[in-house]
């Protein structure tokens, strides 16, 4: 029954939040067991089919981390260039954020230090 939870674990997508729950109660269970110092053959093997998805878990999260802090910062970079340039940053630039911070700093830095006001809008709003 182990086996079969664990593949029904492993085969949910990395970013499914039961996925991610569920990892975080057997990271807790498995750590109870290394502590043990009398573990036995099933539990030594559960931890074993476990490290890889905890592993692989781990390196989703770390990722996921980096990506919003790239998505952050480059939001801070967009703010201050857009005050810099346009005094200050109302609704309508507000709205354009988001756009320019999926774009990357080689793209989204000459529209923003090139482009006019109604020209960042124009492009970026429908």
């Amino acid at each position: 029954m182990q086996k079969q939870a664990i593949d029904e674990i492993a085969a949910l997508p990395v970013n499914n939040p039961f996925r991610s729950n569920a990892l975080l109660l057997l990271l807790s269970l498995i750590s109870n067991l290394v502590v043990n110092q009398d573990i036995n053959e099933e539990d030594r093997e559960l931890v074993m089919r476990l490290s890889p998805l905890l592993s692989e878990q781990l390196q989703a999260t770390l990722q996921q981390g980096i990506e919003q802090g790239i998505r952050r910062e480059r939001r801070e970079w967009i703010e201050n260039l857009q005050t810099v340039r346009f005094g200050t940053v109302d609704e309508s630039l507000q709205a354009i954020i988001e756009p320019l911070v999926s774009l990357s700093p080689p793209e989204f830095l000459p529209l923003l230090m090139q482009l006019s006001r109604e020209e960042l809008l124009a492009r970026f709003t429908d």
